[in-house]
């Protein structure tokens, strides 16, 4: 449950929230760091300390490509959180809310 709160703490900032969904775009093959700055507009140190963040809660991944760092979402671990909130948070259900009463009563 640990693991999962630090990931969703993480998203739950702005910039991280935007660095992740990139990422996640951007697919398997990620992208250079200096990508990503130029594309949110982050200046190199900030983008530093958000993407340590990420790679800290195990939701993003860097290796390296000659002198060029590439970041990708991790899509294991980004399941894994899926898989824990429809688990633990919707008891396996669907996580749709229920129709309200007023909603039954006005289709009836």
């Amino acid at each position: 449950m640990t693991r999962a709160v630090d990931a969703l703490a993480a998203l739950a900032q702005g910039t991280r929230l935007s660095v992740y969904r990139l990422l996640v775009e951007a697919g398997p093959e990620g992208m250079a760091a200096g990508a990503i700055g130029e594309e949110l507009e982050l200046a190199p140190a900030t983008l530093s300390f958000h993407l340590a963040h990420l790679a800290r809660t195990g939701l993003v991944k860097s290796r390296q490509d000659g002198r060029f760092v590439i970041y990708s979402a991790d899509f294991d671990n980004m399941n894994e959180l899926v898989g824990y909130l429809t688990e633990n948070c919707c008891g396996g259900k669907s996580c749709a809310p229920a129709r309200s009463r007023t909603a039954s009563k006005k289709a009836a």
